[in-house]
């Protein structure tokens, strides 16, 4: 049985930022395309998240706020750390430059 919250014009949109992007990296650089495909992306991003911020309202008025923030929290993490620390150990296999600023990357404060 589909899910009758999925919107399959999201994955149309999704379609778009990824041709742009990819655009941008393999054909013209100085294209603006790249730089609206990541727009895109975080606009996605804020719509989806929204969605599930307004669902665990129900939630969060019964079992607590702080409950339902730190689940969202988890989950985000479980998602995002795991395909990161991947990469970040591929990256410092293969490019050694990488490896001096590595505990920064690692530690997740290389933008500090």
């Amino acid at each position: 049985m589909p899910n009758p919250e999925y919107r399959p014009q999201i994955d149309s949109l999704r379609a778009v930022a990824v041709f742009a992007v990819m655009y941008s990296h393999f054909w013209d650089e100085a294209s603006p395309w790249g730089h609206y495909g990541v727009r895109l992306f975080f606009v996605i991003s804020g719509y989806l998240i929204t969605g599930i911020l307004i669902r665990s309202k129900e939630v969060a008025r019964s079992q607590g706020a702080l409950g339902v923030i730190l689940v969202f929290y988890l989950r985000r993490a479980l998602r995002i750390f795991p395909a990161y620390y991947v990469m970040l150990t591929l990256a410092a296999a293969f490019l050694p430059e990488i490896r001096t600023s590595l505990p920064w990357h690692a530690a997740y404060l290389s933008n500090v």
